[in-house]
Order: structure tokens, then C-alpha cells, then sequence
């Protein structure tokens, strides 16, 4: 007999919440063994070389969301707004900081978390058009990565990290990306 999607998911106890300080015990240690590869890669990151003082930081100055299971966090996103102090490129929500448990490669934790994050607070709350991140053009695998999640390449830019780092997008609703970038109201 097999068991339905929405009672499989209740055993695994997978959910999701914004974090906070209090999460910091857990939340640096798993953004630091996910940007473990990228470290051994020479790509400079902030988050793959973030101290507890600069993850707190991080913490209060944005939108950071988890995904647990159980108790133990093993992913995270964060969302950086147009008005916050690190806006993205578009004037559009913006994530960083992307990790996930990297002893639990291929259970796509990191899709799930987005697809959490976009129908709950980007779709659901914020209601936004679309929304964008940054990576490493040199990277070899995360351009492919986000691709294949629906991100567009829009340009690069050479932010004084060692590295070109290329911004992506993802429309979440085309009709109202349209008026977004026209200017338009309803």
C-alpha cells in the first residue's frame, strides 16, 4: 500500500519557518558545510566565509528561512528586499545565501525550498512578479542548477570578489512582470 505524498511528508516532519538569532547555533554551521565545495573552489562567497557576529547580522537585516526536519535545519534561504540594506540588482526580492545540508545531496532540499519560499511568501505574501540571485559565472555547476529551477540568465557584473558574478531571474507571473516592467498598474 502506498502511503499519500501529504502523509509522507507529515512523517518526515519536514517544515519550514522564517529563523532568527536563536536559530545561529544551527543556521552558521549549516550555511558554512554548504559552501564547503565552493570554498575548495576559490570562489568567494561572503556566506561561505561568515562569522557568527556577520551570520547574526545577516539574520536580523533579512528574511532568512528554514527548512527542518524534524528539529535539526537542513536547509536555508535567505530573501534580501528592494528596501533593505543589501537590495538585489532589479528592485525585485533577492536571495543569498542559499545552503543545504550537503549529507543529504540529491534529496533536492534546496528545490523544495524554493518551491516553499515562492508559493508561501513571494506568491502567497509579497506577491511579486518575479525574483532574482546572484552566482559565480565560474562555478561549474550552479548556473545549471538554477536553470534547471527556472532561472533566467540577465547579466554579469565583476563585484571585486575574484570572481563574475552572473544575476539570474525567475518570473513567478508573466502578466504581471509585463506591467512591472512597464511601469503599469492593474
Amino acid at each position: 500500500m502506498s502511503v499519500p505524498r501529504s502523509f509522507s511528508y507529515l512523517l518526515n516532519e519536514i517544515h519550514f519557518r522564517q529563523l532568527n538569532k536563536h536559530d545561529l547555533d544551527h543556521y552558521l554551521p549549516l550555511v558554512l558545510a554548504a559552501y564547503a565545495s565552493a570554498r575548495e573552489l576559490n570562489i568567494h562567497f561572503d556566506a561561505g566565509y561568515a562569522t557568527a557576529e556577520q551570520a547574526l547580522l545577516h539574520l536580523s537585516q533579512h528574511g532568512v528561512y528554514g527548512m527542518f526536519d524534524g528539529e535539526k535545519l537542513i536547509a536555508s534561504v535567505t530573501l534580501r528586499y528592494p528596501w533593505g540594506p543589501l537590495p538585489g540588482p532589479f528592485g525585485l526580492p533577492h536571495l543569498g545565501w542559499f545552503a543545504s545540508d550537503p549529507c543529504r545531496r540529491g534529496e533536492r532540499l534546496g528545490g523544495r525550498l524554493l518551491d516553499w519560499l515562492e508559493r508561501e511568501i513571494l506568491t502567497g505574501q509579497l506577491r511579486v512578479p518575479a525574483y532574482s540571485l546572484g552566482t559565480a559565472l565560474e562555478h561549474p555547476w550552479l548556473r545549471t542548477f538554477y536553470q534547471q529551477l527556472g532561472f533566467e540568465p540577465q547579466h554579469t557584473a565583476n563585484l571585486g570578489k575574484g570572481h563574475t558574478t552572473l544575476y539570474m531571474k525567475k518570473i513567478l507571473d508573466p502578466a504581471l512582470h509585463d506591467r512591472w516592467l512597464t511601469g503599469s498598474s492593474l
